[in-house]
């Protein structure tokens, strides 16, 4: 009874309106009373203080700069193995596994489509058919920068506009191609194995989605696809991002999605649904016969080479 009453105050919530005035509230500058209100979430979520960069609350100037504080640089350790890659975010499992196909296990009676995920480029889908996928589910408790899981060059971002349904595992269970119809960004690499797509989902209350090479992305929130694209690793403006590096930040918590090509990678067997997760764990394999190898930087080294020298 209770999840269905958060249902449906989920359906009715003027969730833009609410995620506007979240964000706006986010980045104000209002002294004690920012600090409060950082107590009190520190409080009531449990969120490990001791971890990050600067414990003291009262540092941060808004909240926001308290929701994507930096750790201290020994709270994640990355393993820097050649053939591993690693978890890009703080959170839980939501689902992960193979894709049937061209279908995306969402939660139990529900699945949607790559095409769907991917704003109906059927081309870059096809890349995936039968692949290896992971939604990973930032809770307000968790870290929220957003991490590589491999070396990438970036070739396009693709911003979608959406919903902006609560991605938690509730909506999840019960609300058909959530992942699909939320706001998001699509972010496409060229990697080590072949193409790879790490996208962030926004979701209610998120106030705000950042890239590292672009800045903010959302808001504001046109109601059209924006696309940019990215010179290759041996051109000017190339953007690359070597495993464990930072690519992206949530102001308010959401979920990440990684996709990999078909025989390329084998998921740890860590990986199930409800797990959490940490920056710098092991999240797959690299299992491909021959590496896909990425074109050289302007160095003249690819990837690969620039992390083993």
């Amino acid at each position: 009874m209770l999840d269905k009453l958060k249902l449906g105050i989920n359906a009715i919530l003027p969730k833009r309106q609410l995620t506007e005035l979240a964000g706006w509230g986010a980045s104000r500058q209002a002294g004690w009373l920012t600090k409060a209100v950082i107590d009190i979430f520190v409080w009531y979520y449990k969120v490990n203080m001791q971890e990050a960069a600067n414990p003291n609350t009262a540092s941060y100037r808004t909240f926001n700069d308290f929701f994507v504080r930096p750790l201290k640089d020994e709270a994640r350790l990355i393993d820097h193995a050649p053939n591993i890659l690693i978890q890009p975010a703080d959170g839980a499992v939501s689902q992960c596994g193979r894709i049937d196909e061209n279908q995306i296990f969402q939660a139990k009676g529900h699945y949607y489509s790559l095409e769907a995920l991917l704003a109906g480029n059927e081309e870059r889908a096809r890349h995936f058919y039968n692949g290896q996928f992971v939604t990973t589910y930032l809770a307000p408790r968790d870290y929220h920068r957003v991490h590589m899981p491999c070396n990438g060059i970036l070739r396009e971002m693709v911003y979608v506009p959406g919903d902006l349904y609560s991605v938690n595992p509730l909506t999840a269970q019960n609300i058909p191609n959530l992942f699909a119809r939320n706001e998001r960004v699509i972010c496409y690499f060229d990697t080590d194995i072949g193409p790879m797509v790490q996208i962030l989902v926004g979701a209610t209350i998120v106030g705000s989605i950042e890239t590292v090479w672009a800045g903010t992305i959302t808001p504001p929130r046109e109601g059209i696809i924006q696309r940019w694209h990215y010179p290759h690793a041996d051109e000017k403006g190339a953007v690359v991002l070597l495993k464990g590096q930072e690519m992206g930040r949530f102001k308010l918590g959401s979920t990440v999605i990684n996709l990999f090509p078909p025989n390329q990678v084998r998921l740890s067997e860590a990986l199930e649904a409800q797990a959490p997760t940490r920056l710098g764990q092991p999240l797959a394999e690299n299992i491909a016969d021959k590496h896909v190898k990425t074109p050289p930087t302007q160095s003249g080294h690819t990837l690969s080479e620039q992390t083993d020298a």
